[in-house]
């Protein structure tokens, strides 16, 4: 007996119901990017190994599906190298390419590879797969799509407030009320480093501190102390583990804590940019919340860091991140170039209109017209008038096989096709059809020109 077929964990098949409500995700989003001025690219869906590795940190270089090299790919790779057992090495010798991580990273490589032939500042938009050798689990998979839309050549904080505005656009057309829109500065982590005298374990200490909402604040000083920051420093840092009040508070706290750190206060300046210019505008439907904790990848962030959370009462991670990378493209040798961007998560963003029933009934593509199939004569002399519906743009479909009129009525009511045709010697013979309107149970006999005006 065959084995039965799966599919690899952490990827999945989607029916016609699911595509049809990915989409309805999809279009949303696109038509809030091209709403802001937006344009669409794409990249491939695998890049040189040297293009990605090195730009997530250790952690993500881990994560990268590697792609083996076409034919006898060991034939090159010398015995003592095997007999090592040295995997990245090894790697190194049968991989040259490798599927993308995120659409950032290839989408700096797109920049300053085409820069001669943009106009800067350039906004684009992206909606492609990615793919991560990650541990799946609800709401993360190994293989899901990103919608991110970036801002580079310029350093204008107006794009930031503009990307809080798209997040909720995009969240109120989605009906989904209630999300929070977290918003934070690298600058001011680094300043409040600075002042603990831990400028030298920025990372060690941002990383710890982003675990605070899920190892509280014990476990956050347990991380610190064994990453060799000291228990003084950690004193001095104690009130950000109890941070509350309204956005404006919080910029007066940040304030006065980071007196003495001009990049500190400097990123407080960006904030309160930020937060004065959203509250002037207002928001539709998403709470903006200053938030200390966050610090989500700061092997690039250098400015603006924000994150999506779901509606309280849905357990579910983050459904949108990102932020400002003051020389991303730098990476590949184009200096200087400031951007700012955000991605939307479309899978976890699904699970979560889901969860809330959210989505409306989903209108599956379907024919408008049915023509039965009663012998090759019969479909023959239906193809002609097929051929010609479908040139009016008329949804039709030929039932493929001639089976009894029992097994296609069934199958035009369960696909809910509101029109069925019916052609037998009789009809042939007068250059006629007989059309059935499945929902009144109407039939009436009718010319190929009438057909066509009461189909279309």
């Amino acid at each position: 007996m065959a084995q039965k077929p799966s599919i690899p964990k952490g990827t999945r098949d989607f029916s016609p119901t699911e595509v049809a409500k990915r989409n309805y995700i999809f279009s949303t989003i696109k038509e809030v990017f091209e709403v802001y001025g937006f344009q669409p690219i794409e990249t491939p869906s695998f890049e040189n190994s040297s293009t990605l590795m090195g730009k997530y940190g250790e952690e993500g270089d881990r994560l990268i599906f590697k792609i083996l090299n076409s034919g006898d790919y060991l034939n090159k790779v010398d015995d003592s190298l095997l007999t090592s057992k040295d995997s990245l090495k090894v790697t190194a010798k049968i991989s040259e390419k490798a599927l993308r991580y995120d659409l950032t990273v290839p989408f700096a490589r797109y920049v300053v590879q085409h820069q001669n032939e943009i106009e800067f500042p350039f906004k684009r938009y992206q909606m492609q797969p990615v793919w991560r050798a990650d541990r799946p689990q609800k709401g993360r998979f190994r293989e899901f799509y990103q919608c991110d839309a970036d801002v580079v050549g310029s350093k204008g904080l107006w794009q930031e407030v503009e990307f809080v505005q798209l997040y909720d656009a995009v969240f109120s057309k989605l009906k989904l009320v209630g999300t929070t829109i977290k918003l934070n500065n690298r600058k001011i982590l680094a300043g409040i480093a600075e002042i603990i005298g831990a400028k030298d374990k920025l990372i060690d200490f941002t990383v710890a501190l982003d675990k605070l909402d899920k190892i509280g604040a014990e476990g956050v000083t347990k991380e610190m102390l064994s990453k060799g920051i000291s228990e003084e420093a950690i004193k001095k840092v104690q009130p950000l583990f109890n941070f509350n009040g309204s956005n404006q508070e919080k910029l007066n706290q940040l304030e006065a804590l980071l007196v003495e750190s001009e990049e500190g206060l400097k990123g407080v300046e960006d904030l309160r940019f930020v937060v004065n210019n959203i509250e002037a505008l207002g928001l539709a439907s998403a709470n903006l919340d200053l938030d200390v904790t966050l610090a989500r990848g700061l092997n690039y962030y250098t400015g603006a860091i924000y994150e999506v959370s779901a509606p309280k009462g849905v357990a579910m991670g983050s459904i949108g991140g990102g932020g400002r990378y003051d020389d991303l493209t730098g990476i590949f040798g184009l200096k200087d170039v400031s951007g700012v961007g955000i991605s939307f998560g479309l899978d976890r963003i699904y699970l979560v209109l889901e969860e809330l029933n959210l989505f409306d009934v989903v209108e599956l593509p379907k024919p408008k017209v049915l023509f039965i199939n009663f012998g090759e004569k019969e479909a023959a002399f239906c193809m002609k008038a097929l051929t010609e519906l479908r040139k009016n743009n008329i949804k039709s479909e030929l039932y493929p096989d001639s089976a009894k009129m029992k097994k296609q009525m069934n199958y035009a009511n369960r696909r809910e096709i509101p029109f069925v045709v019916i052609v037998g010697s009789n009809e042939i013979e007068k250059n006629n059809y007989t059309l059935k309107n499945m929902q009144t149970g109407d039939q009436q006999v009718c010319s190929l020109q009438e057909l066509l005006e009461i189909t279309l």
